[in-house]
């Protein structure tokens, strides 16, 4: 079965990006020529991402070609209006049910882009099967929380963690069974 694996960054205080949407501040971070906190690796491991609305047209706003054209891309949302393109499909029913036939059907791992809304949604269902998080030495006064609202707690394993010259902590965590 494949892995539906979320590799993300995050503020020292759990936020995904501004509350517009924005990761301009992930450019304040020093970066080492050569240091991509494991993404070639997560990326080759890929054929599939999933990504939701919110997060769709944020990648757009930044007026470069689409970055994932070489993977097969879903677009959760809630407007069934919203037509498939040569580079997405949109799924806007039965997110959940889609993610667990996605999961069974033959591949590579499955990249979960985000947002929060996504995150929780798939948590909740049990879905995420590793969580690779990276910490950056940042803090920002509002954004938008990893996991939106989760209504129960949730424990994970941690199975590898590394540090880096620039201050940012990559840990990768597994669903505790």
């Amino acid at each position: 079965m494949r892995k539906l694996i979320l590799h993300i960054a995050i503020s020292l205080d759990g936020k995904i990006a501004r509350l517009n949407g924005d990761v301009d501040w992930l450019d304040a971070i020093p970066h080492k020529e050569g240091v991509d906190y494991g993404f070639y690796e997560m990326y080759n491991s890929i054929d599939t991402t999933i990504q939701g609305n919110k997060t769709y047209q944020k990648v757009l706003s930044w007026d470069v070609p689409f970055p994932y054209k070489d993977k097969e891309n879903y677009v959760f949302t809630t407007n069934s209006e919203l037509k498939n393109n040569e580079d997405v499909s949109f799924i806007a029913k039965d997110h959940i049910q889609f993610v667990k036939d996605l999961k069974q059907k033959n591949g590579k791992d499955i990249w979960l882009i985000g947002g929060g809304q996504i995150n929780a949604l798939l948590l909740k269902a049990n879905l995420i099967d590793e969580l690779q998080i990276f910490i950056m030495p940042i803090v920002i006064p509002e954004g938008i929380p990893l996991f939106g609202e989760l209504s129960y707690d949730q424990q994970f394993e941690l199975s590898a963690t590394e540090s880096y010259e620039s201050g940012v902590v990559g840990l990768v965590y597994k669903p505790r069974a």
